[in-house]
């Protein structure tokens, strides 16, 4: 049986896919630098492309509670090939905080870094504390010794006794935690509030990026992980016990959790049903084994409101030692691989989708708009030939062209006059609505909601001055989004004339998209009325509430913030590029073409060289457009899922 499952075949195709992209672009700057049409606003553009397809990532969520093999289930996607566990998922409470595995592409090294669970009674957020590398404790992974790795990783589990106030201070439940049976009245928390793990692996070092989350209590006590974390995963996978089916608490997790209005699982929320094994029964036959895994599916996928082909069952630990033994059958009955079919058919589909509808769309627009002014350029270098076809130059012939190309010339010269004023009146109208999003006017905000916490002497005034503060920002954004469609507005009318006299009908204006980021702050407001009336907050003394508000909701807005704030800084910019482009582009080529005319007009040539001079040019010219067309061609190849176009047949369905 390969190592190399479908997951890893399909990531390492959706990583060649965007690399071949990133080559692409690279190719149509080098074409634009070669043909004089090279700008440096097209150069910012085609950087904050690259930039899109470089820091691409795909985060999935492994989340639920306690021994259902989350771990396992990890281990057995991702480091089989290590033929032993790596991350600690033996019986009983393993990952005790939330840990993330990916690879550092930037410092190309394997670590475990980790955070001492006493951060919490700081001001710092996990946001923050990420650029804080000083206040985490670091080891180094050796790579090539796997014996010596594992233990490493096995510190992610470790846990420390507290006095029962202690962990009330650091946020948990002591309901929920295990008494220390070494120290009675003491209780064990997590040592670590958060661990990283940058380690070598295909999938990791392609961006794929995996959140191993622990327990109801963890996750209730780190709010940070429900509000920022858990929502941006781009797909969830919520593990259920097939021996315990779907428990309180299982329940608990999916509708507190994972099932909520705020998340953006856009790629999908899914559902495994592990620990499947124990159901198998070679006594009554396959038959009624299939029985009943399909009735315990069916009463998961009824009770999570799910549909049932969003429900696997399956054995992380025979597909974990199916894949160390290299038994395909096994494998077969794990049930594993229809995992990895699943996140490829709806995850990586999705991950596609998003570049081609951003980013390709984006790129094939910059393309068309230059194939449209070498097409001018191959008409009149063609009109050229024809007055130099005779045994002597046709200058009067010449001569009009060079008069017409000059008309066109004085045509994009004064458009690119009237483009840069109109730029400039975006730029102030860019001025009102960066003024909307400043960063001083969110601290400003943040400063004044604090001073009223601060000076609240009820639990009401204090609930009251939370919700004040998404009030702020959403009036904020709101005015944003009126300004927003006003500019909007402006920028389609001058587009509108712009082809009206010209010769360009392709050209569209580059949406602000402001709406996106006044929902995106909505939802927040929405989490947190949850985090206002939760028992434990209300319940929490003055300073800690505060501290745990700033930490958890403030950072998080902080960071929609500082989103909404990039794009509308870019806009202004941005938003007139296609028909400046345009304008630029046929006003260099008009240049050169005016001057060459001027020169052959001026000037006794030779008919004959002169023929093969322009004949050789539109030889080229061709060969150029040839080449736009065939970096066409690779930027439209579809993804690699939709080229496969493979239905992911689920166990047990039809």
């Amino acid at each position: 049986m390969s190592q190399q499952g479908t997951l890893s075949q399909q990531v390492e195709a959706y990583h060649d896919w965007k690399k071949d992209l990133i080559r692409q672009i690279g190719r149509y700057r080098l074409w634009l630098q070669d043909n004089n049409l090279f700008s440096e606003d097209i150069s910012t553009r085609i950087r904050h492309g690259l930039e899109l397809l470089i820091e691409d990532e795909l985060t999935i969520a492994f989340v639920g509670e306690y021994s259902r093999g989350k771990t396992e289930l990890i281990n057995a996607l991702f480091f089989a090939s290590y033929g032993q566990r790596m991350l600690p998922s033996e019986a009983g409470r393993t990952t005790m905080c939330p840990t993330e595995l990916f690879f550092d592409r930037t410092n190309n090294k394997s670590y475990l870094m980790l955070l001492p669970i006493e951060t919490r009674t700081g001001d710092l957020s996990l946001q923050q504390q990420r650029k804080r590398p000083e206040n985490w404790v670091r080891h180094e992974l050796a790579e090539d010794n796997p014996t010596v790795m594992r233990e490493v990783l096995s510190e992610v589990a470790r846990v420390k006794s507290v006095s029962i106030g202690e962990a009330r201070k650091l946020g948990f439940d002591e309901d929920m935690l295990e008494t220390d049976p070494r120290l009675p009245g003491n209780v064990l928390v997590p040592a670590w509030r958060n661990a990283q793990i940058s380690i070598r692996h295909p999938l990791f070092e392609r961006g794929l990026r995996i959140l191993d989350t622990p327990g109801l209590n963890a996750l209730g006590s780190e709010p940070e992980l429900t509000m920022s974390m858990l929502p941006r995963a781009h797909a969830v996978i919520f593990v259920l016990g097939a021996d315990t089916g779907v428990t309180a608490s299982d329940m608990t997790i999916w509708k507190e959790h994972i099932n909520t209005d705020h998340a953006d699982h856009r790629a999908g929320r899914f559902a495994v049903l592990n620990k499947v094994d124990v159901l198998w029964d070679d006594i009554q036959g396959e038959t009624h084994t299939d029985d009943s895994i399909e009735r315990v599916r069916t009463y998961t996928a009824e009770h999570l409101g799910m549909n049932q082909h969003d429900v696997l069952p399956l054995s992380a630990k025979q597909g974990l030692l199916a894949r160390v033994r290299n038994d395909s059958e096994l494998f077969k009955r794990s049930n594993l691989g229809l995992l990895e079919k699943l996140i490829v058919q709806r995850i990586l589909t999705h991950k596609e989708q998003l570049i081609t509808q951003h980013l390709i769309s984006d790129l094939l627009g910059m393309l068309q708009n230059s194939q449209a002014a070498m097409q001018y350029r191959l008409k009149s270098l063609e009109e050229e030939h024809a007055a130099c076809s005779g045994s002597a130059l046709d200058k009067p012939a010449l001569a009009r062209l060079a008069e017409r190309a000059q008309k066109d010339y004085d045509f994009y010269y004064k458009k690119l006059i009237t483009l840069r004023s109109s730029r400039r009146l975006m730029d102030s109208q860019g001025e009102i609505l960066n003024n909307l999003v400043s960063e001083k006017r969110f601290e400003a905000h943040a400063e004044k909601v604090r001073e009223i916490m601060m000076k609240s002497w009820s639990t009401a005034g204090m609930v009251r001055a939370m919700d004040h503060f998404f009030e702020l920002l959403e009036i904020d954004l709101s005015n944003l989004l009126a300004e927003g469609q006003l500019a909007e507005k402006m920028v389609g009318s001058i587009y509108r004339r712009y082809n009206e006299d010209s010769r360009a009908r392709h050209l569209e204006p580059i949406p602000l998209r402001a709406g996106r980021h006044v929902i995106a702050i909505r939802e927040l407001r929405k989490k947190a009325r949850r985090f206002r009336i939760s028992p434990k907050n209300l319940m929490s003394e003055q300073s800690l509430l505060i501290r745990r508000f700033f930490n958890v909701m403030v950072s998080e807005a902080r960071t929609l913030h500082s989103r909404a704030r990039s794009d509308v800084g870019r806009w202004p910019q941005e938003a007139l590029l296609p028909i400046i482009q345009y304008s630029m582009e046929q006003k260099q080529l008009l240049e050169h073409q005016i001057s060459r005319l001027r020169d052959l007009v001026r000037n006794d040539r030779d008919s004959r060289a002169e023929r093969a001079r322009l004949q050789h040019a539109i030889a080229d010219l061709r060969k150029q457009l040839e080449l736009a067309d065939n970096m066409v061609r690779h930027i439209r190849k579809p993804a690699p899922t939709m080229i496969q176009q493979k239905v992911v047949n689920i166990y047990g369905s039809a």
